[in-house]
């Protein structure tokens, strides 16, 4: 008993000390991205929507931009059609979610951070176009538009002076006033309200930064009790010697459609636990909240089952192609 509260005492001050000292790095990037958030999220949308062919390119690029909100918007696009599925894709496999705040936090080299970032896009851009290559190959890329089956899912009820989404599409990303377009504006999945004031903007940088840091304290609390009670040495030879498996396990997390996967695996890499192989598998699959509207916002079920286990295939392929490379980032 006295052996175990020792080992509380030492794990849990050591996971105190670690996330408080983060907490001023973490807010300082969230207040940076929730302005960046609120003040171009409209640009950005119509830079998507009007990338035509070069969908994938813009959708990589602007995907790797922190925070879910992209890939948030991204799904919903593609379930009324605008975008391509191969869109979707880049910015899915772009996202950075909560990586880049949790990298600055703890101090990883400017060099480290910035040639992930650029592998995650250049994998989105590369499996994007394959992606609508496959499709248009298949003669399954042109789908018509579907904004009217968000309205109706939603019972907005798309039936202003404008016309119907159905009548109109279009209205519905054209005119932020139309009834339409606030069904598009709730799928795009922050919790938090959209009010672009400085007060706003700070609050919801609070608000990430509680809940990341919860997420940071939780996560290093296990993991400073297992490394304690295990060993670090033992615990890296164990993921040294199965690097395979690490891969599979790592892309699993990056599933989970929650800002505490993306944590989990930073942490774990800039531990050491896991390896460049493992670390990019699992950020590469970790697309936020997007899946989650994806799910609740295309109603054919089969094909989002299709798409997030495309999605998982991809990011353990290449994991397992930059173990067999010797990747080191």
């Amino acid at each position: 008993m006295e052996e175990f509260l020792h080992i509380l005492e030492h794990v849990l001050g050591h996971s105190l000390s670690d996330t408080l000292y983060l907490v001023p790095f973490l807010f300082v990037t969230y207040l940076a991205m929730e302005w960046l958030e609120h003040k171009t999220g409209a640009q950005t949308q119509e830079a998507i929507r009007h990338a035509g062919a070069a969908g994938p390119v813009v959708g990589a690029l602007l995907g790797v931009v922190p925070q879910c909100g992209f890939s948030a918007m991204s799904a919903t696009l593609y379930a009324g059609r605008v975008v391509t599925l191969g869109t979707l894709f880049a910015v899915f496999l772009s996202t950075s979610d909560e990586m880049l705040p949790i990298f600055l936090a703890e101090q990883v080299p400017l060099p480290t951070i910035l040639s992930i970032m650029g592998a995650k896009v250049i994998i989105g851009m590369v499996m994007g176009f394959i992606v609508d290559a496959v499709l248009r190959l298949a003669r399954r890329d042109r789908q018509s538009l579907r904004i009217h089956e968000l309205c109706e899912q939603d019972q907005c009820g798309c039936s202003h002076d404008c016309g119907t989404c159905e009548e109109n599409p279009e209205l519905a990303y054209e005119h932020t006033d139309d009834c339409c377009a606030s069904c598009t504006h709730e799928h795009h999945a922050h919790d938090h309200s959209h009010d672009s004031t400085w007060k706003g903007i700070v609050l919801s940088a609070l608000k990430h930064t509680v809940q990341v840091m919860v997420f940071i304290f939780v996560i290093t609390f296990a993991l400073d009790w297992v490394l304690e009670v295990v060993g670090e040495d033992a615990l890296g030879d164990i993921m040294a010697a199965n690097p395979a498996f690490s891969v599979f396990a790592s892309a699993l997390v990056g599933l989970i459609p929650n800002c505490a996967a993306s944590v989990v695996i930073a942490d774990l890499y800039i531990e050491g636990v896991l390896g460049a192989g493992a670390m990019l598998a699992g950020l590469l699959v970790s697309a936020g909240v997007g899946l989650l509207v994806l799910v609740r916002a295309n109603r054919h079920w089969k094909q989002n089952v299709a798409i997030i286990a495309a999605l998982y295939a991809t990011g353990v392929l290449w994991g397992l192609a930059a173990n067999a490379l010797g990747v080191v980032f």
